[in-house]
Formats: C-alpha cells, structure tokens, sequence
C-alpha cells in the first residue's frame, strides 16, 4: 500500500460517510489539517465538538480555500450546485472526489464547474449503516469493503494513485471502472434491492389496519432486513434513483420479468423450478460470504446495510 498524506482536506457534507471518513483519516494521520462544510450549524457544533474536524463553515468557497483534496459527501443531486459554487476557489493542483453512489451523473454536474489545473477522481466507498449524522461516524467503516473509483480521461495518474491511496489506507480495497459500468453493476447490487425493499415495506404498510399490526409484531429476518434497508436516507435514495434511471429501469425490466417467470412457476406448482432457482441464488450467496462481503458491522449498532451517504447538504 502507497503511503498517502494531505495538507487540508475539505469534506463538503459531514454526515455519516463524511464524519466517517474524517475519523479514518485522523485515526491514519492523513491530513494534517480537516476541515467540514455543512448547512446546519447544529451538525458544524456537532463535528467539532467531536474533534473529528479542525474547522466547520457554512460556505463551501469557505471550506474549498487552500485545501489540497476536496470530498464531496451530500446528495448527489446537491453536486452540481456545490461544485458551482466552490470550483473557482479551489487552488491549482487540488484533486475533487466524491462518494456518490452514481457515477455518470456525477461527472456530468461537477466536471463542468471545475478548472483545467483541477484533477477529478469521483468515487463510491460501498459501505454504511442506516444511521446518519456525524455522530453516526466510526473509523472502521471501510475496513474490508469495496471503493469504486471512476476516473475522468484527464484525471493524472498522480491523482487517481492518491485517491486509491486514501482509500486504501483507510482499509478499503479499490476497483477501478468506467462511469457507464459502475452504474449498471450498481443497478444490480444496490439500487434494485433497495427499491424492492421499499416497496415490499411500502405493500405492508398499505394493509389493513390488523393484518399491519400482526406484520410488525411477527417480523421474521427477511422482513427485519427489508425493513432496515428501507430506513435509509430517502433524499439519497430518491437521487440515486433519478440520477441513475436509465440503469435501473434496465435492470428492473429484467427483474419483472423474472419474477413472472417465478409466478407462474408457483401457479404452476413446478417445484424443480422452484428448487433450481433457489439452489442456484443460494449459491451466489455462498460466493458473497467467501469473499468476505456479506457486511459492515457497526459494533455499537448490529444490523447495518450496503450504503447510504451524508445528507446532510452544505
């Protein structure tokens, strides 16, 4: 692993990846100096009361001043205003990232505010809890989990090897992929899986009025686990969604038609059917546990899911 160091790091959002983030790199000593910018001044109080960041601003110009990395933690939707606001402030040879959960639209929003001496190397840490905030934060968040980075083709290679390098000092190991694949994989992985669970949370909460209470009081694991992924930040979730449609809607033809095919097979009562598909996706799972991606754990908090991000916007 590259040994990595910055001068002043501003994370733009400081909710629970960011504030994450700050305590992985104070725990390494990657920065001498970091720095926060978010709205409220209730969440600024917040981080430096934990002594997770040196300074807090309201201004992302503010916050951007002489820093050598730039970290965008928010919403995604909220990239492209930030990056307008803070891009002709930023300093030559400064590196912006980012930690959206959607690739494309990131360089979409952003590459376009940031000057020529600025290099840009977005990026997605696949790791979180349901929690939010900065209190949420823990340093150990990205040990053993994937970050995705998707370079832009003037990126420098001295850039994109500092950003791996972070990520990989922080515990993470690092892919890297194009924009278009690390969306359409994600389609998959995360966003499908986190629209299923709201939908099925969304279907019990629409029952009568006995039948919900007897869905909350008899909750097995599979309901227990729709239901946390569900608790997830809904600003996220609804940009996530917006931001990568053209995926999604892909990936989530291919499921409607899967789960017809599973219909009719149960109408049917082709039990091979049954059997072979199940045998075949308990597999994959085996796959997921082998490799060690079967999840986070939080020690103060036992259930966690795949991601989320910082909502809290600057």
């Amino acid at each position: 692993m590259t040994s990595v160091h910055f001068e002043k790091v501003a994370l733009i959002g400081i909710g629970l990846i960011g504030s994450s983030l700050a305590r992985a790199m104070r725990e390494n000593k990657l920065a001498d100096t970091l720095v926060a910018c978010a709205r409220k001044e209730e969440t600024r109080k917040t981080a430096l009361d934990l002594g997770i960041v040196d300074e807090a601003f309201e201004n992302p110009a503010d916050a951007v001043r002489d820093a050598d990395l730039v970290i965008l933690c928010t919403p995604v939707s909220t990239y492209g205003p930030l990056a307008e606001t803070f891009g002709k402030h930023l300093k030559a040879g400064a590196i912006v990232t980012d930690v959206g959960s959607v690739k494309q639209s990131v360089v979409n929003d952003v590459k376009p505010h940031l000057p020529d001496s600025v290099d840009f190397v977005p990026g997605h840490p696949i790791a979180g809890t349901e929690q939010s905030g900065p209190e949420a934060g823990f340093a150990s968040l990205f040990v053993n989990r994937w970050c995705i980075l998707t370079p832009t083709a003037e990126a420098s290679d001295t850039a994109l090897n500092r950003i791996r390098s972070l990520w990989e000092a922080c515990g993470s190991m690092v892919e890297i992929m194009t924009p278009e694949r690390h969306d359409k994989v994600l389609a998959v992985t995360s966003h499908l899986p986190h629209l299923i669970a709201y939908t099925i949370v969304g279907t019990a909460t629409d029952l009568e009025e006995d039948d919900q209470a007897d869905v909350i009081k008899f909750s097995a694991s599979g309901f227990r686990d729709f239901t946390r992924i569900a608790a997830s930040d809904p600003v996220m979730w609804r940009d996530v969604f917006l931001t990568n449609r053209d995926a999604v809607l892909e990936i989530l033809q291919r499921f409607t038609e899967d789960l017809t095919a599973l219909q009719r097979a149960i109408r049917r009562s082709e039990g091979d059917t049954l059997q072979d598909l199940f045998t075949r996706t308990r597999e994959i799972r085996r796959g997921i546990v082998d490799a060690h991606q079967a999840g986070t754990f939080d020690p103060r908090e036992p259930e966690v899911i795949e991601e989320t991000t910082d909502k809290d916007v600057s």
